[in-house]
């Protein structure tokens, strides 16, 4: 019989007092018990609801049943079939707007926890299983794959899986993309992302670091010189954006993206980091934005041991971040200012000594109410500022969390490569680009998006390659 609780089984937290003060991982995972309760909450549907909503489209309802008997190895093989990160998408995928909102279980109460057992499963394998991926027979074909974020990876598993000798040339020192150098250790432990990618290393995929595509190399230099006969390109969005105010270019002001990757990437958290970042202990930081990233600068600030403010220029039901990062914001003392906008970032100015080592530091931050008025292009309402309302706050810090956008560096070295007004790369759908056997995918597309949707869009534009490579070989 279901288990038919109209609730969810509550996934086991550090207590937030002490999670505060570290980086280890917030959210402990469900034990085996719990794992089996949750999947007896799963009606099976004939009709599967659940898996039209997961970009990669993993049967969910199979792996489910698989859990409810205890048999986790064969619920991981059966995610394994379409997802090539499963421990990475329990733990950041937006369940909650994807498969979890098309399940059945939540028009009367809680769906299914479908991230949750993902991660139980994938968390299971990766503890208990012993025998490494089996290297798949070369098919004589080599592909270039651009970037090692959640796209590139998975385009180069998938075609590794068909006997492609695949290489991926990734800008930075360690593999990963966005998972290493934008997601928290306490969202993502670094050692699961590391798991993945020695698994497509299992496969016979190289990874080539310090490779900056566009400077080092160019995509007709993989083709034309080095023989590759295709290319995708996965290269993300790591372009930062700003708002143009006065006083962006202060001392203390970051953008999200290089916050991160400062404390991600290189542990600026840890005594005597090589790329260390300002001193936050006691400090005031604002942190501008609303989405999933300005939740990790926050929560990072916080664990620096700083007294941090979320400004946003909406109400809070319209924040875009996941409901559950906000609640383990609140929870972890973030104080959010909305319907809140920053005009201007204040500097420390002493006119009397110009060699003042304090000329130049962000000392507090002008802002302005805001109010709510008709829905624009977005489908929120557009804020609109309060006359008069110009207020200022203390602060020491400023971050920047606005979006990113694609880096223009490819399109630039690369002929006949066409963008879109936003600098996303156009694509067919199967992620074919304006030029022959070029194929591209994820946050270097759409701007900056989800994990699994990158996953989605890396998946596809690999059956396309395969197809490509196929058709040409055989004239």
């Amino acid at each position: 019989m279901p288990n038919m609780s109209l609730k969810k089984n509550p996934m086991p937290h550090q207590d937030p007092v002490v999670r505060a003060g570290n980086f280890q991982e917030v959210a402990l995972g469900y034990t085996r018990e719990q794992a089996i309760d949750e999947a007896q909450r799963c009606l099976h549907c004939k009709n599967m609801p659940c898996v039209s909503g997961c970009p990669v489209q993993i049967h969910i309802p199979d792996f489910i049943a698989k859990v409810a008997e205890g048999d986790f190895e064969a619920a991981y093989q059966i995610i394994a079939q379409d997802s090539a990160l499963p421990a990475v998408c329990g733990r950041v995928c937006p369940q909650e707007t994807q498969c979890e909102s098309k399940c059945v279980r939540g028009i009367k109460g809680e769906p299914v926890g479908i991230g949750r057992l993902e991660r139980f499963v994938a968390d299971w394998h990766n503890a208990n299983a012993t025998e490494k991926a089996a290297r798949p027979a070369s098919n004589g074909h080599r592909v270039a794959v651009i970037g090692s974020g959640p796209a590139g990876l998975t385009c180069a598993g998938d075609l590794a899986r068909k006997g492609y000798e695949v290489t991926v040339f990734e800008a930075l020192h360690l593999a990963g993309g966005v998972l290493v150098y934008g997601i928290p250790e306490f969202r993502l432990p670094k050692s699961i992302v590391q798991k993945e990618v020695d698994g497509l290393k299992d496969l016979g995929v190289k990874i080539e670091t310090n490779a900056v595509v566009g400077r080092s190399i160019t995509i007709d230099e993989l083709m034309e010189e080095m023989k590759f006969e295709a290319v995708f390109i996965g290269s993300g969005a790591g372009l930062p954006m700003f708002m143009h105010i006065p006083g962006e270019n202060l001392k203390g002001v970051y953008s999200a993206n290089e916050f991160l990757t400062r404390i991600n990437l290189m542990k600026a958290y840890r005594e005597g980091a090589d790329t260390p970042i300002m001193d936050l202990k006691g400090k005031k930081v604002a942190v501008v934005g609303g989405g999933n990233v300005a939740m990790d600068a926050a929560r990072c600030s916080k664990r620096l041991g700083a007294d941090v403010y979320i400004i946003y220029r909406r109400s809070e039901a319209e924040l875009p971040a996941r409901a559950e990062e906000v609640e383990h914001a609140k929870e972890e003392g973030i104080i959010f200012k909305t319907l809140t906008n920053p005009v201007e970032i204040l500097g420390y100015n002493n006119p009397e000594d110009k060699r003042d080592p304090k000329n130049g530091s962000v000392v507090g931050i002008k802002c302005v109410e805001m109010e709510l008025g008709e829905p624009d292009a977005s489908g929120r309402r557009r804020p609109i500022v309060k006359e008069g309302s110009e207020f200022d706050m203390d602060m020491d810090c400023v971050i920047m969390s606005l979006g990113t956008s694609p880096n223009p560096l490819i399109k630039s070295t690369t002929k006949g490569l066409e963008i879109n007004k936003k600098g996303g790369i156009i694509v067919n759908e199967e992620g074919l680009t304006s030029r022959e056997g070029v194929y591209a995918g994820g946050d270097a597309v759409t701007g900056a998006a989800t994990v699994i949707k990158a996953m989605g869009a890396g998946k596809a534009a690999a059956k396309a390659i395969d197809q490509y490579i196929q058709n040409k070989a055989k004239g």
